[in-house]
């Protein structure tokens, strides 16, 4: 024998298949990223606002400028972070590249917890805008219950695994800030022009203006109505040219987003009190932006207005027509808009969150049950069904307190501003570990430590969410126990599952065999 080994007659051979990973399309460009952040900021305005003049009442145009200036460091410090590291994951991928696992785990959990309150949040404030055709819908009972359906009805869609369409959300995005616009002009025209005191009174008028610890709860309650950067930084693995079109989309959603913010929240307390806006069971807390469309049309009186621009009868009765329909139309299309947007916001919540399970259980820092694609649809549907559930049990003190609104707008703040605080020390890290990786987009205004480069608004921004973030856990018991139980279970999840793969809990080493494909078996010869 010469030791070469020879086929026998009816010697079987077992030639193992090569698993070819997917990698997602890149087919976005700025208006769809653009639309999809938006869709979150733009949705958030049409319940965070009444959160905020619930705490913050008069003061509540001044704690959105401040939590607008804690947006432009986010948004910059993401833009940064995600033309350095174009893949889904947002600040758990910076964390983790960054800094270690476990670190990336607790920013990717956190965000998780804002993700699944966006969920409910946004469904919660649905039926109050569809209350306008059907006013049973404002009573707790119901409106909880309708929300929940649609929860329900997004798990279905998402398991079976509808493809939502780009171009039907930019039009959304653009008809919705059309709206917006149109609400801002004449209110300023019609309601703050006229009576300029009303806006100083309802800001500053007796019992109006919040106390000092509201006012800072106020602050920190306000990052509700800016999200959407984790969106835009989800979607750069998607993005055609991403270090070039998401900072670009960045840029984009602050202009837009400061300026509609400043214009609805002056409106807002220029056609009513704070205590109205404010109130979640008499008034507009789940529902301000109705509530500035019914002011806007109260306030238009057709022939009036007519008469002031014209003196001649034909073109005065065309005019009184047009303000006629203005006056009719604003709230139906408001209540229609503002239903459509908070159910995609709703979607995009379930959408983020099943997309970055997945990211997490391909890289370890989950079980790969959370990434377990359905054999026939395609679709995480563990995630997408579990998450749900927690969705809905968020929503469960609805049947019995609407007060509970408060609680949920301060849980999601403990989840992102978590989140934003980890995203900052991440890119910070990247900075100082890893100065050689190419970054298209870079923050400027740095400051040099050792030789290395930090940008001075990822300091402040880090700085500023982590002191938020810490007076929402003094002030705000609600959100500090629940907050906790979700990060305290999520850890002990991390922990067991990383020691039952015999992993350390900080990083996997580069030569280690990678990960199972969530939702594939792995094939082993003589089966």
């Amino acid at each position: 024998m010469n030791g070469v080994w020879h086929p026998r007659p009816g010697d079987r051979f077992y030639h193992p298949r090569r698993i070819s990973r997917y990698r997602l399309r890149r087919v976005l460009g700025i208006p769809a990223l653009f639309s999809a952040g938006y869709g979150d900021v733009g949705s958030s305005i049409y319940y965070a606002l009444g959160v905020v003049a619930l705490v913050a009442l008069g003061a509540t145009p001044i704690v959105l400028g401040i939590a607008g200036i804690l947006y432009i460091f986010n948004a910059l410090t993401y833009a940064e972070g995600s033309a350095t590291l174009p893949e889904a994951g947002g600040s758990a991928s910076f964390a983790q590249q960054g800094i270690n696992d476990v670190v990336g785990f607790i920013a990717g959990w956190a965000l998780m917890l804002s993700y699944v309150v966006t969920m409910a949040i946004s469904a919660y404030t649905i039926p109050p805008y569809l209350a306008y055709f059907w006013p049973a819908l404002k009573e707790p009972v119901a409106g909880t219950a309708i929300s929940i359906g649609f929860i329900a009805f997004l798990m279905l869609i998402n398991v079976f695994g509808v493809k939502e369409s780009a171009r039907l959300n930019i039009f959304f995005i653009v008809i919705d800030i059309s709206t917006q616009i149109t609400l801002v002009v004449l209110g300023i025209i019609l309601i703050l022009l006229p009576n300029p005191g009303n806006l100083f009174q309802n800001m500053f008028g007796e019992g109006n203006w919040p106390s000092t610890q509201n006012l800072v709860f106020g602050i920190a309650i306000a990052a509700l109505c800016f999200t959407g950067v984790e969106t835009v930084s989800q979607l750069a693995a998607e993005t055609r040219q991403p270090t070039k079109r998401v900072p670009q989309a960045y840029v984009l959603m602050i202009f837009v987003v400061l300026v509609l913010f400043a214009g609805i929240s002056i409106v807002a307390l220029s056609a009513m009190t704070p205590q109205l806006l404010g109130d979640p069971v008499n008034g507009w807390a789940r529902d301000p932006v109705a509530g500035i469309a019914q002011g806007v049309s109260d306030i238009i009186q057709p022939r009036e207005l007519a008469a002031s621009i014209t003196s001649e009868t034909e073109l005065a009765i065309v005019l009184a027509w047009v303000f006629n329909g203005i006056r009719n139309i604003l709230p139906v299309l408001v209540a229609l808009l503002a239903s459509s947007i908070l159910l995609t916001a709703t979607n995009a919540g379930l959408m983020g969150i099943s997309r970055l399970a997945f990211n997490m259980s391909f890289h370890r820092q989950l079980p790969a049950v959370m990434g377990r694609i359905h054999h026939r649809f395609r679709t995480p549907y563990v995630g997408i069904v579990l998450f749900c559930f927690v969705a809905v049990a968020l929503l469960v003190p609805g049947f019995f307190s609407p007060a509970f609104f408060e609680d949920l707008g301060a849980l999601y703040v403990f989840g992102s501003l978590l989140a934003f605080a980890l995203a900052h020390a991440g890119v910070l890290a990247l900075r100082l570990r890893r100065p050689e990786l190419p970054r298209p987009f870079k923050l400027g205004g740095n400051i040099k430590i050792r030789n290395r480069e930090l940008p001075i608004t990822a300091v402040l921004g880090l700085i500023s969410t982590l002191t938020i973030w810490f007076v929402i856990i003094v002030i705000q018991p609600y959100s500090r126990w629940a907050g906790i139980a979700w990060m305290a279970g999520g850890l002990i999840v991390y922990f067991f599952y990383r020691r039952s793969q015999h992993l350390p809990l900080t990083h996997i080493h580069p030569k280690s065999a990678p990960p199972p494909e969530p939702g594939k078996k792995e094939t082993r010869s003589g089966q």
